[in-house]
């Protein structure tokens, strides 16, 4: 399946940009730009909404919110439009709208100004409007990580379940069908706006390669484990998803979020489901 989620290349910068989202923000030039002076047409929420229904967003009837039209007032009157990304972003989390969904759509506004990718400001501001809005909110599922869009440990560890109870009924042990391939993305401590796009990037990353429904998760700290069957090309399998996930990282501009390149190794499943699900706790500490 084709996915709907790009993670725009939105995060060109250098390292002392992921130092703390506390830090005062500067904003640069390219978000203080008046876009209504330099001749762009009035009809850009239009366009935003037109872009991302047809490329990132999912549900058409939700997209718009007062929010919307806050940001646009403000980026093409060439005020500050941080505040109005936070307030976005919080509404995008209070809707429902993943963390992937949101900054992809913030992208789309930015193309309909003809720009390649929003300023980094902004996608900080968008993250942590949404990330502080989620965490107030009740979580109503276990099932999936909201940053990375993959389940969680807990559900991959029903899968671990099934998996135990397939292998004896068939009269094999799961330790020799199965394995876990874990990746590492950690790279160094990283504000909360970080972790979300890194969480974002690598969760669609694992899904292109992958798929749709296949049994992985995120564990937490940059961790992520795959539930593979065992096979002669695991070795190969292995090197192909730490290419394919630093790919996906520099494709983005995210390079520096995520660890060049990362750590991928094969984890046995212990002799029980009840400490393979251990391991998993142990693997996102």
């Amino acid at each position: 399946m084709q996915a709907r989620w790009r993670c725009a290349a939105l995060v060109k910068k250098s390292p002392s940009h992921v130092a703390s989202y506390r830090t005062p923000r500067t904003l640069s030039s390219t978000v203080r730009t008046t876009y209504r002076s330099a001749g762009m047409p009035p009809d850009v929420r239009e366009r935003w909404q037109s872009s991302s229904v047809a490329s990132v967003w999912l549900r058409p009837a939700d997209w718009y919110h007062p929010a919307v039209d806050a940001l646009v007032e403000a980026v093409l009157d060439g005020s500050d439009p941080v505040p109005a990304a936070e307030r976005l972003g919080a509404a995008r989390a209070a809707a429902g709208v993943g963390i992937s969904e949101t900054i992809d759509d913030l992208a789309c506004l930015f193309r309909a100004l003809g720009d390649d990718a929003p300023p980094l400001e902004l996608v900080r501001a968008v993250c942590e409007g949404w990330a502080a809005d989620h965490a107030a909110a009740p979580a109503l599922t276990h099932c999936i990580d909201p940053d990375s869009g993959l389940p969680t440990a807990e559900y991959l560890g029903v899968r671990l379940g099934e998996t135990y109870g397939s292998a004896q009924r068939a009269g094999a042990r799961a330790t020799e069908t199965h394995a876990l391939l874990v990746v590492d993305v950690e790279a160094q401590p990283l504000a909360p706006w970080s972790r979300i796009v890194r969480s974002a990037i690598v969760g669609e990353g694992l899904t292109l390669l992958y798929g749709e429904g296949y049994p992985m998760a995120a564990l937490g700290r940059g961790v992520f484990a795959v539930l593979v069957e065992r096979a002669s090309d695991l070795g190969p399998q292995a090197l192909e998803l730490r290419t394919r996930l630093a790919e996906h990282a520099r494709s983005h501009g995210a390079q520096d979020l995520v660890r060049q390149p990362p750590r991928v190794w094969l984890e046995p499943l212990p002799d029980s489901r009840t400490r393979a699900v251990e391991l998993l706790e142990h693997l996102g500490r």
